[in-house]
């Protein structure tokens, strides 16, 4: 009833899943800073998720954490399972569970990933997932997940339909305030779901991402984000200050840098003063 894709690019680790299924966010995905991993679905053993991280703290490997999983579960056969640690990964699709069902994995010392559905319209949803995880190496973390989920989406996903999904990554020092936390995203209910997942992805980006392209503050740039700061009741002498007085209210501070503007704070700045 969901597709999912688990992985690994350094030391950041993510999950991003979708299904027919109310809040599938609040059951699959699991990842622990400097650990690993874990997409726990199908008849999802939510113990697994905690279980499992465990195990890759204690020194398990991706294929034994699997393993150790499994064996000691009867109900293995309907549960599905993908996990990613910091030297491997691993898919697990049980003989019970509804097909089309099934899941692929790979990965080098950089990055891995483990990609699982089940009532899926096909295998090449996840074959998708892959090809696009695998076509955008140029990307960070969450924004390759959450590519390789839209792809599974416009692949035809679960074949029941749309209804929950949902991101959730980390990386040492990222995210708001240096949290860890690079992404924790859910749409529980809607009928398009990734689709609005990847709004609210962007969204993120737009206040939360680091500094992307930064512009100079000088010359007429630096007398027109003055100008528009001056409208907005900012009239600091310091325009470093000042914008960063605005910022702070807007919501942008972290992609604040001295070096200059961001460019998605510059594009806000003017949206705020059209």
């Amino acid at each position: 009833m969901t597709f999912s894709i688990v992985a690994r690019i350094g030391d950041a680790y993510g999950v991003a899943v979708a299904s027919k299924f109310i809040a599938v966010g609040s059951v699959v995905p699991a990842a622990r800073l400097g650990v690993g991993a874990i997409a726990t679905q199908a008849m999802a053993k939510v113990s697994y998720a905690a279980d499992g991280l465990a195990l890759l703290a204690g020194g398990s490997d991706a294929a034994d954490t699997v393993a150790r999983l499994t064996v000691a579960d009867e109900g293995r056969d309907d549960r599905q399972l993908g996990v990613v640690g910091a030297s491997d990964q691993s898919t697990f699709t049980g003989p019970g569970c509804m097909d089309w069902a099934g899941g692929v994995s790979g990965g080098d010392a950089d990055s891995g990933y483990a990609i699982q559905g089940n009532i899926l319209v096909g295998e090449w949803v996840v074959l998708e997932m892959e090809r696009t995880w695998l076509d955008n190496r140029h990307l960070a973390l969450a924004p390759r997940l959450m590519q390789a989920l839209v792809a599974g989406d416009h692949a035809g996903g679960d074949k029941r339909g749309r209804q929950s999904a949902a991101l959730y990554a980390v990386a040492a020092g990222a995210g708001y305030d240096h949290c860890g936390v690079l992404a924790d995203l859910r749409v529980d209910d809607h009928p398009d779901a990734t689709q609005e997942l990847a709004r609210l992805f962007d969204l993120h980006d737009r206040y939360f991402g680091p500094p992307g392209t930064v512009l100079p503050l000088e010359g007429p740039l630096a007398d027109e984000v003055r100008q528009r700061l001056i409208v907005l009741g900012r009239s600091q002498p310091d325009l470093h200050e000042a914008l960063e007085d605005w910022a702070g209210e807007a919501n942008f501070e972290m992609r604040m840098t001295p070096d200059g503007i961001d460019s998605r704070v510059l594009q806000a700045l003017r949206e705020a003063d059209a």
